[in-house]
């Protein structure tokens, strides 16, 4: 067996040994915030952060995988918002827990988790927020024992090799994340068979349970978000996110902060609202050495969805861009072998007039570009394969009907992809 194996491993044991000969720095964080769920998880933090921060706390965030660079891995709450961990200081952790590790079998995710719990657990802060990688219950941060709050956001198929095939088995593995007596926080599912598991898994473990449609909700009015629980509601700014799916990861990520004990007001909440971001996700990206490579004046997005159930909310927040402001919908993607790609294109189905798909360094797992062309028009597109991004943008460029209005282009189907456009692009996330 080699030092780091490949791929996912699902097991505590390694992981718990390592932090037990570091001295188990999970027992000694802040309240945490545990997240998980197959979609919005990323977006749940981002709306946590924001929150916490609005209202004057100091909060660690724990996210992955990352975009450009390590450290986006871990940032550390400071005065003023928080900022990614410093390359040395990093560093240092990474040495120590390698060290403890005394070169026996552990995953580079394991490595990283014990990294989180180290660093975490060593600069002060008032709260953390810590998001699963894969699944929930034999996932590497899932040793946390006592969190201030689990928060479980959408449940749907992905990574059905290690979680199951379907969406109540998924949402089983999400449910291990739940701890006796601990409160727990569902966000809002589209599977009724996956809200029925993580409530039920709730009830059976005695947990302070709130329940998205239930006890706290979200809706549009008046171009205004609502949110509404037991103790009334809050008139908000609608979220910075683009897309209507936003309004129910807000208010999941509100629902978490009141359950975990945290002081929440709406002058914060509102703030929040305006303040959020998350790279890599519905991130508009209005210039850069790629974008300049497109057809004057277009519109470009980045999203690193990859499955499904991402495809459909992609698609419905580029609709509301489209009612907008009609422009013709381009997709470039690029996928990797492990996700349903012809589940994830046939949510663009009518609403996408081509699709370049790409391959290459973002991934060593990508799908060939000509292999994911053809899965592409399984959906229904029309669809060729082209070298890269850029060979893309600049196909469009040199063939554009300048009779149109420019175009509206998505450049998705992988974070590892999203990466290395943020990273040709020279916007990395900071």
């Amino acid at each position: 067996m080699t030092l780091h194996p490949k791929g996912f491993d699902l097991s505590l044991e390694r992981v718990t040994r390592l932090l037990d000969r570091l001295g188990n720095p999970q027992d000694r964080l802040p309240p945490v915030i545990h997240i998980a769920g197959t979609n919005g998880k990323g977006s749940a933090a981002a709306f946590s952060r924001a929150l916490l921060e609005a209202e004057g706390y100091h909060v660690h965030v724990h996210t992955s995988p990352h975009l450009v660079n390590w450290h986006e891995r871990y940032r550390l709450g400071a005065e003023g918002g928080g900022r990614f961990v410093a390359d040395e200081v990093l560093a240092d952790a990474i040495a120590r827990a390698a060290e403890a590790n005394e070169d026996q079998p552990i995953t580079v995710f394991e490595i990283l988790t014990a990294v989180t719990f180290l660093l975490f657990s060593e600069h002060p802060a008032d709260a953390a927020i810590i998001e699963v990688g894969l699944g929930g219950r034999f996932d590497a941060t899932n040793v946390l024992k006592k969190p201030a709050v689990s928060l479980i956001m959408p449940v749907s198929l992905d990574h059905e090799a290690y979680l199951g095939d379907r969406v109540e088995l998924i949402a089983a593995e999400k449910a291990g994340i739940i701890k006796p007596g601990r409160p727990v926080v569902v966000g809002a599912q589209e599977h009724d068979a996956a809200r029925e598991v993580l409530v039920e898994t709730a009830e059976r473990l005695g947990c302070p349970l709130t329940v998205y449609g239930q006890d706290f909700v979200a809706l549009e009015e008046h171009g205004r978000m609502i949110y509404q629980d037991e103790s009334g509601l809050m008139d908000l700014t609608p979220p910075r996110l683009p897309g209507r799916h936003q309004y129910a990861n807000a208010a999941a990520a509100i629902a978490a902060i009141r359950a975990g004990g945290f002081e929440l007001g709406e002058h914060a909440a509102d703030k929040a609202m305006t303040t959020v971001s998350w790279p890599g996700r519905m991130q508009r990206l209005p210039q850069g050495k790629l974008t300049e490579l497109a057809p004057e004046g277009s519109e470009i997005w980045l999203d690193g969805g990859h499955n499904p159930g991402a495809g459909l909310v992609i698609a419905e927040a580029l609709t509301e861009q489209e009612e907008k402001f009609a422009r013709p919908l381009f997709l470039i993607c690029g996928m990797i072998n492990t996700k349903d790609q012809t589940g994830y294109f046939r949510a663009f189905k009518g609403i996408a007039r081509h699709v370049y798909t790409v391959t290459g360094a973002f991934s060593d797992a990508s799908v060939p570009n000509a292999e994911l062309a053809v899965r592409a028009a399984e959906a229904g597109l029309s669809a060729e394969p082209v070298n890269s991004v850029a060979d893309a943008l600049m196909l469009l460029r040199d063939t554009w009907d300048h009779s149109e209005p420019p175009p509206r282009i998505l450049i998705g189907g992988s974070l590892y992809l999203a990466g290395a456009v943020l990273a040709e692009n020279g916007t990395p996330p900071v």
